[in-house]
């Protein structure tokens, strides 16, 4: 199975380096790391990755997966990057994003008239990126057609998991989980950050 990240400057690092951990985990599976323009990316938690040029990238693959980050809100506004991610989303069997990289992913038009989530903590923000999006506030992931998007951070991890409940069985997901010894939370529409909006 092949594994594109798509990252830039200033991403979240547990946004890509937990589903990272979890499809890294599984046999016969390669990641690959992407970015506008290749070379060292450096997330916000000071984490660098050195990456190959998005523009570079031609394969076919089984998954694209697109973290959330501080700078996602003035990627939002830049052609380039979201000519690159609508490639990469079409290529793509499966398109998954975690946070706020759901922002960047409705900026292409590809989640219009989809369900998805994002952050919590930056809800605002994002339901006013996009009204063409289903929002869905109480979520810790979604799953509409071959796209996954997930709540904020660690998130991601479930979603990750959730992704391989539904392609490689339920058992194959807890034995990753508790290879990790992480406590899998496998409800989709349990999500404990979601306090009710007129808060």
């Amino acid at each position: 199975m092949d594994v594109a990240i798509l990252l830039f400057d200033q991403y979240e690092t547990l946004d890509a380096m937990g589903p990272a951990e979890i499809f890294g985990s599984l046999p016969n599976t390669a990641i690959h790391c992407l970015s506008l323009d290749g070379g060292p990316v450096q997330s916000a938690q000071g984490v660098v990755v050195m990456t190959h040029p998005v523009s570079h990238w031609t394969e076919p693959m089984d998954i694209a997966l697109l973290p959330g980050g501080k700078s996602t809100l003035s990627l939002q506004h830049n052609p380039v990057f979201l000519h690159h991610l609508t490639r990469l989303a079409n290529a793509a069997e499966w398109m998954l994003t975690v946070c706020t990289g759901s922002v960047l992913l409705a900026q292409t038009g590809l989640l219009d008239g989809r369900q998805a989530t994002s952050n919590k903590s930056a809800w605002q923000a994002v339901i006013d990126s996009s009204d063409k999006v289903n929002w869905q506030h109480k979520a810790r992931w979604c799953v509409d057609g071959k796209y996954y998007t997930s709540s904020g951070v660690s998130a991601g991890m479930d979603m990750s998991l959730g992704f391989i409940a539904d392609r490689l069985r339920r058992p194959r997901a807890y034995q990753l989980a508790n290879g990790m010894e992480y406590r899998w939370h496998e409800d989709a529409a349990d999500d404990p950050f979601a306090v009710p909006q007129d808060q």
